[in-house]
Formats: structure tokens, sequence, C-alpha cells
């Protein structure tokens, strides 16, 4: 089998068990009153954090815990600096002028 026929097939296996994971939490968070924005929240993170999981175990499987740590810290810089930005382009950030040169100078040496 080629490696295209594998792809489209993995790609096909994720959006049905995602599409079933997504339903079966659906119904078991509102058989026990969980609020849709808790269900949806929750769901995204998982789904975001997947992946980082499935790497950092089969990494510290093989025997490398370089690639696990690199992962888990590379991960978190990223989530940090996007909350950040995300933050920086929706508001403002009022900075005290006597203060930036101090911070920012210690900002860029670290």
């Amino acid at each position: 089998m080629s490696a295209i026929a594998l792809v489209i097939i993995g790609l096909v296996g994720l959006i049905i068990g995602g599409e079933l994971v997504v339903r079966g939490t659906v119904s078991a968070a509102k058989c026990f009153g969980i609020s849709p924005m808790v269900i949806g929240l929750t769901l995204v993170g998982f789904r975001a954090s997947t992946p980082e999981l499935v790497t950092s175990f089969q990494a510290a499987l093989a025997g490398s815990p370089g690639i696990a740590i690199g992962n888990v810290m590379g991960s978190n810089i990223s989530n940090v600096l996007l909350i950040m930005v995300t933050a920086a382009i929706l508001a403002l950030i009022a900075v005290n002028p006597a203060a930036f040169p101090r911070d920012g100078s210690v900002s860029v040496c670290v």
C-alpha cells in the first residue's frame, strides 16, 4: 500500500474518531448536566494537548527523554507567547515608561 493511501486512510480515521469522541463526550456531559461551554473548553483543551501527549509518550518509550522534555518546553513557550500576543492585540498594555528600560533589559538578558 502506498504512503499516500495510508495518509488518506489515517485522515479518514482521525475524522471519524474525532467525531465519535465529540458526540460521546457531549452526550455524557449532558447526562451529568454540565454546561455546553465547559464541554467545548474541555474538548478544545484535550484536542490541543493530545498530539503533545502522544509525542512525549512515544519518545519516552523509545528512550529519548530529550525529545519529550523539548516537546513540553516548546509547547509551553509557544502557548504563553500566543496568549501574550493575543492579549496585546485585543487590548493595549499600559507600561510605565520609567520601568520599561529596566524590565526590558532584564528580559533581553534572560
